[in-house]
């Protein structure tokens, strides 16, 4: 008796696994992704665990690039109470991050004394558009929204679980009232 128990519950099983979609078995969090820093290192969003994340894409050439001293300030400010800055420059609005990696990372240096973490250059938007991009610009992926790249510095907010919670315009500034709120919910 124990024994046709035993494999029912084993049938069972395997039958409802074969009806759960791909959909419930992706992967809809951060972790997923290894990318890789200004310098060639790889850095592996799955080492963030239990951190808030803000993920933006800058430019060295913008309109809005002094927000890298306020995405700085708020990096000090937060950096010990779980929460990060990831950038990834990007050169996709009207060609304002033209330089290389190394250049990228020295400007950032001079000019704001970045210390947040820097990713290599990437695209965010069109057909080469970089997969962490594609995670946080498509409900597909993120479960959360569908939402496209303005601009430069626009922010995406993950929370603690790896989870895309908010998109942020990129005029708004890193210490807008919205940003500072979820940070210390």
């Amino acid at each position: 008796m124990k024994t046709l128990i035993f494999t029912s519950i084993i049938l069972l099983g395997l039958f409802t696994m074969n009806f759960i979609s791909k959909e419930t078995m992706k992967d809809d969090t951060i972790y997923q992704f290894k990318v890789t820093d200004l310098s060639g290192e790889t850095f592996d969003f799955n080492t963030l665990k239990g951190k808030k994340i803000m993920i933006v894409n800058t430019a060295s050439k913008c309109g809005l690039t002094p927000q890298y001293e306020d995405l700085e300030k708020l990096y000090q400010e937060y950096k010990d109470k779980d929460f990060v800055i990831i950038g990834f420059p990007a050169n996709d609005f009207m060609k304002q991050e033209p330089g290389t990696n190394e250049e990228i990372a020295a400007f950032c240096q001079k000019n704001y004394g970045v210390s947040f973490p820097m990713m290599e250059k990437i695209s965010v938007k069109g057909k080469e558009m970089h997969p962490i991009y594609q995670f946080l610009t498509q409900k597909s992926q993120n479960n959360l929204q569908d939402a496209d790249v303005k601009w430069n510095f626009q922010k995406f907010l993950i929370g603690k679980d790896g989870k895309l919670e908010k998109v942020i315009e990129p005029t708004k500034k890193p210490y807008d009232k919205e940003i500072i709120d979820w940070i210390n919910s």
